[in-house]
């Protein structure tokens, strides 16, 4: 009996040592992903900043500035797109709406924005766009890769249509989560125009044709949870410039929109709470799972060769004794 349960013990400590890299390295991969229908949306503040007056074309201090940007998974697209592209595919409809202290809107960029579900790479469709204009994207947006990894990526630039590096700049702790800091800063750059101006009457054709351009620079800043790859943290110096044409008294350049952007308190507290409870889901598919797997087989086993052991001592394993009895004396001839 004790050697047919060391067999049946080994054979389950095979089993287990050998599910603990089959479900990090293989089924990991397979089962993390982004789900089609996700919906996130964040507000974001400057407070002060420096905005545009439209009528006098002259910058003025304001107490605050407010961005809400939401990430919307249109469902229906990513099943056109997976069609063809042969892999999970997540298409997010994003809008970045900036309106001033009286509510009113700024600007208004939406973007669509394609990525496969558990890489976060781009995926390259129709419909990839911002404000309108079909860019290809290289390297992430918004969120971060899987265990994200102590190292530089490549962020898309909404603002430029161009990709450029983001640079890691060390471990923090933020809220209780061990985070990775990244940063990257874009220089000066001719942009384009919003497709939707403030102003009835101004578009950007017409501003265009006077000669005016957008100038644009950035440095942004991101706190990311390296489990799950989300942004728990993320602020923005920004500046944006009106130069020269005759739009502009003199055709010097204006600052439309300058400021820090931050997120708004309560929405880091959703943000950071949310965050702790995937991150588990994570972490039992890559290393609360895996090395409870490994070290309950390696138990098995240790248990596999003490039974097997133990079966083979003498006068053990069928629980009598095999020596060969001696003869019972003969009663003597009367």
């Amino acid at each position: 009996m004790r050697r047919k349960a060391s067999l049946v013990l080994l054979a389950f400590a095979v089993f287990f040592t050998a599910l603990s890299p089959l479900l990090r390295w293989y089924a990991f991969p397979r089962l993390a992903k982004i789900p089609p229908s996700q919906y996130q949306e964040m507000v974001l503040e400057a407070k002060p900043a420096t905005l545009i007056d439209y009528g006098t074309m002259k910058a003025k201090r304001v107490p605050k500035v407010t961005i809400v940007q939401t990430l919307k998974g249109n469902v229906a697209e990513s099943d056109r797109i997976e069609l063809t592209a042969g892999r999970d595919v997540v298409v997010w409809d994003a809008l970045s709406y900036v309106s001033g202290p009286d509510g009113k809107m700024v600007s208004e960029i939406p973007e669509r924005y394609i990525f496969d579900a558990h890489s976060q790479e781009p995926v390259h469709a129709t419909g990839e766009m911002v404000d309108g204009d079909r860019v290809r994207r290289e390297g992430i947006e918004y969120k971060w890769p899987f265990l994200t990894e102590r190292r530089d990526y490549t962020y898309f630039d909404a603002q430029t249509r161009t990709s450029a590096p983001i640079h890691y700049k060390g471990t923090r702790t933020f809220r209780g989560l061990e985070v990775y800091r990244f940063e990257q800063t874009i220089p000066w750059t001719k942009v384009p125009l919003p497709k939707k101006m403030p102003v009835k009457g101004i578009t950007p054709e017409s501003v265009e044709k006077m000669g005016t351009t957008r100038w644009y620079t950035t440095k942004r800043m991101f706190w990311v949870d390296p489990v799950t790859g989300a942004p728990v943290n993320g602020e923005e110096i920004h500046r944006e410039e009106l130069r020269g044409g005759d739009l502009l008294p003199g055709g010097g350049k204006v600052t439309a929109f300058a400021g820090h952007v931050k997120i708004r308190d309560d929405y880091v507290d959703s943000t950071v709470a949310l965050v702790k409870s995937q991150r588990s889901l994570v972490l039992l598919l890559t290393t609360y799972l895996p090395w409870g797997f490994l070290l309950l087989g390696a138990a098995l086993l240790a248990l596999s060769l003490h039974l097997e052991a133990r079966s083979r001592r003498p006068g053990t394993g069928s629980g009598r004794d095999d020596r060969t009895p001696e003869p019972e004396p003969r009663p003597a001839p009367a």
